[in-house]
């Protein structure tokens, strides 16, 4: 995650969000550093999937929207990461749907013992495989790039096949009075798909999602558990989404 990244290597991506691609050369200019130091940042985001490597520069490995999701708002979102695992018990089974959110619950399952995570999300994957107490279970389906989600009819299959205690899905907006909302109608067709074969869906989302309204609608509020989110979340609009039943957990 770029939390994790040294300054100049936030540096580098942040050039690479900006720009599409950039030469060595430059980089090493703009920067103050050699194109030695500045070849050896770049193998060392290559290796962890940031950027790929082209002939005398590079570009980048994700798309740009999920470059500039990654960058915002970090200590809330692994704030909420963080309660949403322990809400994860030990042989649990659980969805988690594609976002940077939600793909940051993973990290923090460390330590839990066969946990079974069903996925459409490659970040969710990236993340996972590297713990060898989970099982992962890869729904398939058509790639979106700029969610590094798999999504479309054979996603749709897998989930309604399998049957799991939790679901955890994110929102490009949601509110009491629109609920939950995105950009992508695919998205919303496996939020909807996780919600009904789970016991209990968990919204993951930052303050900064309250009050916007994406394109497309989701679910209600009161069709889900509960939600997790950051203090950011105003006392106003916290007593609107319990009005709508749910559970308000604000880390």
């Amino acid at each position: 995650m770029i939390e994790e990244l040294a300054e100049r290597e936030r540096s580098i991506l942040k050039v690479l969000t900006e720009q599409g691609s950039l030469s060595v050369s430059s980089l090493a200019r703009d920067l103050g550093v050699s194109e030695v130091t500045v070849r050896s940042d770049l193998k060392a985001l290559e290796e962890r999937g940031y950027l790929s490597r082209s002939r005398g520069g590079a570009y980048p490995a994700l798309h740009q929207s999920i470059l500039e999701r990654q960058s915002q708002r970090i200590v809330e979102k692994n704030r909420i990461a963080k309660a949403a695992a322990e809400l994860v018990r030990d042989g649990d089974r659980i969805m988690i749907e594609a976002g940077t959110t939600t793909a940051l619950i993973v990290r923090y399952l460390i330590g839990k013992r066969d946990v079974q995570v069903v996925t459409n999300s490659t970040l969710v994957f990236s993340y996972a495989r590297l713990n060898p107490n989970l099982q992962i279970t890869m729904t398939g389906g058509e790639f979106r790039r700029e969610t590094e989600s798999m999504v479309g009819p054979i996603a749709l299959r897998t989930i309604a096949g399998l049957n799991v205690r939790l679901a955890f899905v994110g929102t490009d907006g949601f509110s009491a009075e629109t609920g939950m909302t995105t950009q992508l109608v695919e998205g919303a067709e496996i939020v909807k798909a996780m919600r009904d074969k789970a016991e209990s869906t968990w919204l993951v989302a930052d303050s900064s999602k309250y009050g916007k309204t994406g394109f497309v609608s989701v679910l209600r509020l009161e069709s889900i558990h509960g939600i997790i989110i950051d203090e950011g979340l105003g006392e106003d609009a916290m007593r609107d989404i319990a009005g709508a039943g749910l559970i308000v957990v604000r880390v």
